[in-house]
């Protein structure tokens, strides 16, 4: 027995090398409970299994409802490439009506057209198909020889020596016993003639075998053109009832979301669809001019195809290649359209698409790939040419909707952690450079300190919640320490001004999280000039920076000094314990002018911050105070009453006011003594930027 078990607490006994005697009398005390370092691993309830056993049907669903879902599909998506044309048409004095009915006019127009392109293409191309099957085989038999022959040879030449051929057994000669064999009669070993005749099929069942092929996509375009007239003659209604479903209490949100989707949608689509065609124009007059068999039906193929991410480009370049090869006995033909390819595809894919709809579609190439998959698999070929715009789509609506968020999360290009997050995973997992990377990119955009009052203080109120409740452990805290000051210390050629602010590209906003947005750009408050401080205040030491006693708390002092040095003020970080009961009497003032005190976060009363405050004070009685509280998300302690009980001059809760608060005191000289320790708010209140 390893431990003696006693009722609702375990107490552990002592090794039996080390075991004493209790005294008599003597009764065990029991220590506290201790909480679990890992904690037991969740099962899954009825709400997980419920929304997995929902996913399941919808997965089965999108496969057994195909029939019908593709056609509808289809028409969704027309619409909105449509939608353009028809608002083109309706400012040009056109009804609702007629211009529904000519935009749905030409894109019939246009698909009969390249569906007839491509038969007679197709036609064309079947009269000389064994031409070019004799000329391919040639150039396989070809390249066979020269290259698995070669190797054949050589594996036979190398085998030569150690072959050994078996000599032939001696056939036995036959014997006078044994009987000849007789011959079988012509007749008889000759098998018999069998023919299959079928019957002569009827009229319908010719128009079946005939018209079939042809009826079958035209019942389905049918539908197509049918599902987007009413579409199209229904979409504010239909506008409305999503409305409805998703987010009746929140009219203007909801409102703005789905009519910046649908822009979004419509907009991406038309151009995706007009870049490809351009392609595919270019191909076509490529291939006429290298002299290739059915240039427009190898044109139309690679427009189409590139709507197929990854693989849609390089098919439609293998097709056309795999002809030339068997149109030309030579190579010349052949690397001509591969060079073609070669040329045309990196300039659209590189240069024209990110200057029509940015660098990216809004979805990462992870989900990119297996939408290719999913979609392919649900719906077969005409998935694979609907992955990209679906896969969209879902990404779009889980941008504006927030019970659908996690689409944009799994499927999105954006990142899956805030500025915020990201700052304080990187410090707890002690990456300083990579949390230098994320401050150099948001740098650009914003100054020093407004990076420290968005993202680093607040990352570290998510590190000192995670410390209250105890799950972060002393190593990783000290590593949290470490990785923000190496962090500090990489910022320090930073100068902390605003930067230029140049409008930003339409794309841009996509391609952020939601809380990068959200970060504040409006105009600051000009911080101090270091040529506006008087020299007595640009000594070393002369605003004391005191650390609070959170175990975070020197770290926002350290950046609170690095600020006032920027800014042309002598700062000077005191840890807390150098401001203790038993180490103030020695803590060095002499040429200190301001009192700076720091804390990440006020929970429970705030008599610790008031106890350091006093024991500063008495020290240094006639200078003023500044009690900074950093809230992260919380709201701001800006009550008058709190700043009074803590015997302060100012209470901030941002460095940009403690900088203005500091640098206003510097800028009016040296202060003049008050009995009671402290100057009037009113003398350099900050109001807190909203």
């Amino acid at each position: 027995m390893d431990a003696m078990q006693i009722p609702g607490r375990p107490f552990p006994m002592p090794d039996a090398s080390n075991r004493q005697l209790p005294a008599p009398g003597h009764r065990p005390s029991l220590s506290p409970l201790v909480p679990a370092k890992v904690a037991p691993a969740a099962m899954p309830d009825m709400r997980n299994l419920t929304t997995l056993a929902g996913g399941v049907v919808i997965v089965a669903g999108l496969y057994l409802a195909r029939d019908v879902l593709i056609p509808v599909t289809l028409a969704f998506l027309l619409s909105l490439v449509l939608w353009p044309l028809i608002r083109m048409l309706r400012k040009a004095r056109l009804g609702r009506v007629p211009s529904i009915i000519i935009a749905v006019v030409v894109a019939l127009g246009v698909m009969l057209s390249i569906g007839g392109l491509i038969g007679s293409q197709l036609a064309e191309l079947a009269q000389d198909l064994p031409r070019y099957q004799s000329t391919i085989t040639r150039k396989m038999d070809t390249i066979h020889e020269r290259t698995i022959g070669k190797l054949n040879e050589a594996m036979e030449r190398a085998g030569s020596n150690f072959r050994r051929t078996p000599a032939a057994p001696p056939v036995p000669a036959p014997t006078a016993a044994e009987p000849a064999p007789q011959a079988v009669p012509a007749q008889q070993a000759a098998p018999l003639p069998v023919e299959v005749h079928q019957p002569q099929p009827s009229p319908m069942e010719m128009a079946e075998t005939y018209l079939s092929p042809v009826l079958s996509p035209l019942a389905h375009l049918g539908i197509v053109l049918i599902v987007t007239i009413f579409v199209l003659l229904q979409r504010e209604d239909l506008r409305d009832r999503l409305i409805r479903l998703f987010g009746s209490n929140d009219l203007h949100r909801t409102t703005v979301a789905m009519d910046d989707a649908a822009y979004r949608l419509s907009r991406f689509f038309l151009t995706q669809v007009t870049i490809n065609a351009g392609f595919g124009i270019v191909i076509t007059v490529g291939l006429m001019a290298i002299g290739l068999p059915s240039p427009i039906l190898w044109g139309i193929l690679a427009g189409l195809l590139r709507f197929v991410p990854y693989v849609g480009a390089i098919l439609g370049a293998l097709l056309p290649m795999t002809l030339a090869a068997a149109v030309d006995p030579g190579w010349t033909i052949l690397l001509w359209t591969g060079a073609l390819f070669l040329v045309i595809e990196p300039i659209v894919g590189h240069i024209v698409e990110p200057l029509a709809y940015g660098h990216s579609t809004g979805m990462s190439p992870v989900s990119v790939v297996l939408a290719a998959i999913f979609w392919s698999w649900i719906w077969g070929p005409i998935g694979l040419l609907l992955a990209t715009p679906l896969t969209l789509c879902l990404v779009v609506l889980g941008r504006h909707i927030d019970r659908l968020e996690f689409l944009d999360v799994l499927l999105g290009d954006r990142p899956a952690l805030t500025p915020v997050e990201n700052f304080y995973q990187r410090a707890l997992a002690g990456d300083p450079d990579e949390a230098q990377e994320q401050a150099e990119q948001l740098l650009k955009d914003r100054s020093l300190c407004s990076y420290y009052d968005e993202v680093a203080l607040k990352g570290l109120h998510l590190a000192a919640a995670d410390v209250r409740r105890g799950v972060v452990t002393h190593s990783q805290l000290e590593r949290i320490r470490e990785a923000v000051t190496e962090l500090v210390e990489g910022l320090q050629d930073h100068a902390d001004v605003e930067p230029e602010r140049p409008q930003p590209a339409p794309t841009r906003a996509a391609r952020l999280s939601a809380a990068e947005q959200k970060l504040p750009r409006e105009p600051l408050t000009p911080l101090p000039d270091p040529s506006t401080i008087p020299e007595a205040w640009r000594q070393e030491g002369s605003i004391l920076c005191v650390a609070g006693r959170g175990p975070l708390d020197e770290i926002t002092a350290m950046l609170l000094a690095q600020l006032l040095r920027k800014h042309g003020m002598g700062a000077k970080v005191v840890p807390h314990a150098a401001a203790s009961r038993r180490e103030i009497g020695t803590l060095e003032v002499e040429g200190v002018r301001m009192i700076c005190i720091c804390s990440v976060e006020l929970r429970g009363g705030p008599s610790n911050l008031r106890y350091l405050l006093q024991r500063l004070r008495r020290r240094l009685s006639p200078l003023p105070a500044l009690i900074g509280i950093w809230p992260g998300d919380d709201p701001a302690p800006r009550d008058d009453e709190l700043r009074k009980s803590l015997g302060a001059d100012f209470l901030v809760s941002s460095l940009r006011e403690a900088v203005l608060a500091c640098g206003r005191i510097a800028q009016q000289g040296e202060p003049a003594p008050a009995a009671t320790g402290s100057i009037p708010l009113a003398a350099g209140a900050v109001a807190r930027r909203s």
